[in-house]
């Protein structure tokens, strides 16, 4: 059984991710928080992360390239969660690292599992990848374009 880390500091968001994730078959552990999530990586190793981007403390990011430091979890799935992404964001997260992406918030539960789902059976992670390519190409273009209007 896959293990998730839900981090999120909203602890109805957790608890709406555990069902739906328990309901899919996974193993889910909960942080509020980035240190408390840490802490999890570590002594839990799960197989993904899904982390809420903006949380007091350790931010999303923080606990991101905290991670990527490490040995043990520099290739750990990373899906962020976010209500505030901008564009910028978004496709920063997906162009700079392969083992993460993004979803916005609001979500439906059902799409976060997919995502997830996609992240991690090897059947799916060819069209995940795919997808994830014309996700980051469309990003990519609605960024220049915002930068060309700008300037």
């Amino acid at each position: 059984m896959k293990r998730i880390l839900v981090v999120d500091d909203e602890s109805s968001i957790r608890r709406l991710l555990k069902v739906a994730l328990t309901n899919r078959g996974f193993e889910v552990l909960e942080a509020e928080d980035g240190l408390q999530a840490m802490g999890m990586v570590a002594a839990e190793k799960p197989d993904l992360i899904v982390l809420d981007v903006m949380m007091p403390g350790l931010t999303g990011h923080e606990v991101h390239d905290r991670l990527r430091q490490k040995p043990d979890s520099k290739d750990l799935p990373i899906l962020f969660l976010s209500a505030a992404g901008t564009f910028e964001e978004q496709h920063r997260e997906i162009a700079a690292d392969p083992n993460a992406d993004y979803l916005p918030k609001p979500f439906k539960p059902s799409e976060v599992a997919d995502h997830i789902d996609a992240m991690l059976d090897p059947a799916k992670r060819a069209e995940f990848e795919r997808e994830r390519g014309r996700r980051e190409a469309k990003l990519s273009k609605i960024v220049e374009i915002m930068h060309r209007d700008r300037d």
